[in-house]
């Protein structure tokens, strides 16, 4: 499959995770004849004009929905520059007809956190949502005023190197997420911090919340773990698309670079042991992208995984619906019965660490 028809294929399915209709999605694609930059029927320029035209009718969403598309996979040449600016900049225009929808912009030395962010008016549960390494926080922020009503200070970010952050990509990456908590600590109950991170950004849930005692539950989508970072015989499999993003946002120098660098990555079994919080995991079942010994290997570690599992591609955008309903239903009775991180057990004797969970 040549570039452009990956591309193809890949934006067919992240327009359905966006709402957007297929019969829709598929007269745009048709109109689309490369992907050069400054060609009026390139990928970046037929999106973005859709988007225009959406914007000029008054529906802003629906324009965002375009626009992230025009940047996708990531802003990479000048038209999809311009269509990230613009997805944000509509979406900006969007929260301002809407209660309580605020933008956040947090400085590190690494790099600067761009958020949008609801229920901070007063200390809530926190809830993070992030996407993966092509998803925007615009496509996940009209769900903010839900979250709010549902009683959480809600904050919708991205996954480094990914929109607006600018941090870079790395197997130490899990740290924003803490930085996050400490920025919003006097705004948020960050002691209980739930995490709904999406693709790779669930790779980074995990790690925090094996460091962080102030994450109280994870629920992730598609997560890769450890094999999908050190399989070399899975690796060939990974689409084209998926392995020049992840070389952009690591800023990794061609792909044996990449390579040696994703290993870097991999979640180590005694790491994954001290994910001591409930953890749920929407799994597909014909994942392109993530291999499904992952889900065999927090079966193995973890202390409270569940998995839900479609009959899907990864991110199982053809159930989007019942996979929200899950993942929703899943936070609602976790923050309800407010399972938390139990006190560390004493050192193992002559028992091992998965007799002891067994006990």
């Amino acid at each position: 499959m040549d570039h452009l028809e990956e591309l193809k294929e890949f934006a067919r399915l992240h327009a359905r995770g966006q709402g957007m209709s297929p019969r829709h999605a598929t007269d745009v694609l048709a109109r689309i004849g490369n992907d050069t930059a400054g060609d009026a029927h390139s990928w970046a320029a037929v999106w973005t004009a859709e988007g225009k035209t959406s914007a000029a009718r008054g529906d802003l969403l629906d324009a965002c929905r375009h626009y992230a598309l025009a940047r996708f996979p990531y802003h990479g040449d000048e038209d999809r520059v311009l269509a990230q600016k613009l997805c944000v900049e509509t979406f900006d225009q969007w929260r301002r007809t809407q209660q309580g929808i605020e933008r956040l912009e947090f400085e590190h030395p690494e790099g600067t956190v761009a958020c949008w962010a609801s229920g901070l008016d007063k200390p809530r549960p926190l809830l993070i949502v992030m996407g993966g390494i092509v998803s925007v926080k615009e496509q996940w922020a009209p769900l903010l005023p839900v979250l709010r009503k549902l009683g959480f200070s809600a904050v919708v970010a991205e996954l480094p190197g990914v929109g607006e952050n600018t941090f870079t990509y790395g197997p130490d990456s899990w740290r924003m997420l803490t930085f996050l908590m400490d920025s919003l600590a006097d705004r948020a109950q960050v002691t209980d911090t739930s995490l709904l991170a999406l693709s790779f950004s669930g790779h980074l849930a995990l790690r925090a919340a094996a460091e962080d005692p102030r994450v109280s539950r994870v629920l992730t989508v598609g997560a890769p773990v450890s094999d999908f970072f050190t399989d070399d015989a899975w690796w060939p499999r990974v689409p084209g698309i998926t392995v020049e993003t992840l070389r952009r946002l690591t800023g990794a120098d061609g792909a044996v670079q990449l390579r040696s660098l994703l290993r870097e990555f991999a979640l180590t079994d005694d790491a994954l042991r001290d994910v001591r919080i409930p953890v749920r995991y929407v799994a597909s079942s014909r994942d392109e992208i993530i291999p499904a010994r992952e889900q065999s290997l927090l079966r193995r570690t973890l202390d409270d995984v569940r998995f839900k599992v479609f009959d899907d591609v990864h991110g199982s955008p053809h159930h989007l619906g019942a996979m929200r309903r899950w993942l929703f239903s899943s936070l609602l009775w976790l923050r309800c019965t407010r399972r938390r991180r139990p006190l560390p057990a004493p050192p193992p004797t002559s028992r091992s660490r998965i007799d002891e969970r067994q006990s």
